[in-house]
């Protein structure tokens, strides 16, 4: 199965959050960070906005921020959100009464099987395990501590 990149970079995004907890993160400094468009960064924030993954604040100061804890959000919570289909082959979508062996096919129930596997294996990890993976993550995302930010200024 291959995720699309609207999941990776709602992926991204959410670790970007994590990584500057306790502050807003603004949509330019994500999307600095990544090397990607700010209009894609928008899109891919709404269905995680409606999914309550996300919060927004309006204004002058404003930004994004997780909507719960980092450990609280599974990797299967952000690719439920974000794709659209998971059909693994042709025999998962609703027309398949094209093939003559849709009713007693193994392969059906096979992908089906690893589909699960991959659900639960996704379930088992969180925004929080990714970004504790990686304790320079900070550094390699460009995000300044508060009391850098009060140095430099």
């Amino acid at each position: 199965m291959r995720l699309t990149r609207q999941t990776n970079y709602a992926m991204r995004i959410l670790m970007y959050c994590a990584a500057n907890e306790g502050r807003l993160s603004r949509v330019p400094e994500i999307a600095a960070a990544y090397t990607v468009s700010e209009l894609f960064l928008f899109k891919i924030l709404q269905p995680l906005v409606e999914a309550k993954l996300v919060e927004t604040v309006r204004g002058r100061n404003g930004g994004v921020r997780l909507a719960k804890p980092a450990d609280q959000i599974s990797l299967f919570d952000v690719v439920r959100v974000t794709e659209e289909s998971f059909a693994m082959a042709e025999c998962f979508e609703t027309d398949a009464a094209e093939c003559p062996l849709v009713d007693s096919c193994g392969l059906n129930s096979a992908l089906r099987e690893a589909l699960n596997a991959f659900f639960e294996v996704l379930a088992r990890y969180s925004i929080a395990d990714l970004v504790a993976a990686r304790p320079n993550m900070r550094d390699l995302l460009g995000i300044e501590l508060p009391e850098t930010r009060a140095l430099v200024g």
